[in-house]
């Protein structure tokens, strides 16, 4: 295994002095040593190969017993020295102080093809930064996380990936709804890859502690390795950019209908990855209230259509971190403002997209306030609406363009009276709005089907993979691995998975909503 090892977070960073592996506060430190916890009998669950070949790995390397321990923390690869990163966090709009890895350990850094990726465990044992959980992780969790890293690569949005699923030959005690009914399950660890695992949390922690030094050190390191093209000390222009990428990562989110359910500030990357897939889920019925996550339940901070504020929430947090380096308000708040003033804009741009409308119209604003009104009249499902958009032609009527996304309707029969004519007066409208597109069908149908989805990792979908994989079958763990690897072709052999979300997953744990834990 040859691997170009080019470690920079644990070298070019303070490190704790303190070694030892119990539970503390962290000073003036980036990072801790955290070696994993060697698994009783692990094995791969399944591997992303074709990824591992992007980072250096060979095909000789996948038969290679060290290839499997490396990856379920059952041998540290030689010259690497694994850690955990200190970090803190608002969490529901708290700040939550000092979190850290609790159980993602940090393997090394490796540069390949001119590309630099940071190769992380997460469930491979507790840290310094474990507070009073054990650092493990579970099959269930572990199955969600690898599935929906790719298929959020695939979509086209951004995110942090994963390399390999392993089971390690352990079971886990977890209470996966929070409400005293603990048992044991498998126990699971994934190998997550991102250019870095650098979050707004942790530039937070140093301020708040009133280390500035540190903070200093840190920022000019992450301009220096992931932002070449700043100046090594414009912190304006580092924040800027970060500010960029998180609004291109949230319209992504919205254009494809995916719930992060969880968005702290410490599940922020700073690149604007997507990171941290853990109670998140896809729209079935368009709802802007809708959260997957059973914490939010109540006051549904995280969900669907909070994620642009919440982002800028975000964004305000990681301002207020830096400022004592920017020293300026003003242009911080500027770049806040564009940011919202750039959601105003792009969001409408990508909904045209959506909808098939690549001119602009003054009324296109209200085409799609109103769509997005009407398709809250009854429970219509996101992906098939917008996939089966794109069947109508100029030339249908108002009654031939609701048969075609009826589809879409959990309850057709509510499609009926003053609903049915809110609909026939939107495609009424939409209708008439196609008609002063240059794009003949077919070719306004490949732009649709370019950023509308077929098929997306359903909660159903990752619930049964997870019942198979339970049973030792993990035939369907790879059926929709590579499913979801080409989720704007049409599949025939797996139409299957283009339909509503089946009745009895309505209201079955892991299919509807979901707990944090793993």
């Amino acid at each position: 295994m040859q691997l170009n090892i080019k470690d920079t977070f644990n070298t070019e960073l303070p490190a704790d002095l303190i070694t030892a592996n119990t539970r503390r506060q962290v000073f003036k430190s980036c990072f801790s040593s955290a070696v994993p916890r060697i698994p009783t009998n692990p094995q791969f669950v399944h591997i992303n190969q074709d990824f591992a070949l992007q980072l250096g790995f060979t095909e000789a390397d996948f038969a290679d017993k060290d290839f499997l321990q490396i990856l379920s923390g059952g041998k540290v690869l030689d010259g690497t020295n694994p850690f955990a990163m200190c970090y803190g966090g608002h969490q529901f709009g708290h700040w939550a102080g000092q979190l850290g890895d609790g159980r993602a350990i940090n393997l090394f850094e490796v540069e390949h093809e001119n590309k630099r990726w940071a190769l992380q465990l997460k469930g491979a044992g507790e840290t310094p930064y474990s507070r009073t959980a054990d650092g493990l992780a579970v099959l269930r969790s572990s199955i969600r996380e690898h599935l929906c890293s790719e298929a959020m690569f695939h979509l086209g949005v951004p995110t942090t990936r994963s390399l390999s699923l392993c089971l390690t030959g352990d079971q886990v005690l977890r209470d996966v709804m929070y409400n005293g009914n603990a048992a044991f399950e498998k126990g699971a660890v994934v190998c997550r890859v991102s250019p870095t695992f650098i979050r707004f949390g942790n530039f937070q922690i140093f301020p708040s502690r009133n280390d500035v030094e540190t903070l200093k050190t840190l920022t000019d390191y992450t301009i220096k390795h992931f932002f070449p093209n700043i100046k090594s000390n414009d912190y304006l222009g580092f924040f800027q950019q970060v500010a960029d990428r998180t609004l291109e990562m949230v319209i992504h989110w919205q254009r494809v209908g995916f719930v992060h359910g969880v968005m702290n500030t410490d599940n922020m990357s700073i690149l604007g990855l997507t990171i941290d897939y853990g109670p998140y889920g896809w729209l079935e019925g368009y709802d802007f209230g809708w959260t997957p996550n059973t914490t939010d339940n109540q006051y549904k901070r995280y969900a669907y259509g909070n994620q642009p504020q919440i982002a800028l929430w975000n964004l305000m947090q990681l301002a207020n971190a830096l400022l004592v380096l920017i020293k300026e308000t003003e242009p911080l708040e500027q770049i806040l403002a564009d940011f919202k003033a750039g959601f105003e804009t792009k969001y409408p741009e990508m909904m045209r997209k959506k909808i098939g409308l690549a001119r602009f119209e003054e009324t296109d604003i209200s085409l799609i306030v109103e769509l997005e009104a009407v398709l809250q009249l009854t429970e219509t499902d996101m992906t098939l609406f917008f996939r089966n958009l794109s069947l109508i032609e100029k030339t249908d009527s108002s009654s031939t363009a609701t048969e075609k996304i009826k589809d879409a309707f959990y309850l057709p029969n509510e499609v009926s009276g003053e609903i049915e004519n809110q609909w026939n007066e939107w495609f009424t409208a939409y209708l008439n709005r196609l008609k002063v597109e240059n794009l003949i069908d077919d070719e306004r149908k490949v732009g649709m089907n370019a950023v509308n989805p077929k098929y997306v990792l359903r909660n159903y979908m990752a619930q049964l993979a997870i019942d198979e994989a339970d049973k030792g079958d993990y035939s369907l763990v790879e059926e929709l691995y590579n499913l979801l690897r080409k989720p704007y072709d049409e599949q025939p052999e797996h139409e299957k998975y283009f339909a509503k979300r089946p009745d009895w997953a309505r209201d079955k744990i892991g299919c509807s909503m979901l707990s944090c834990s793993s």
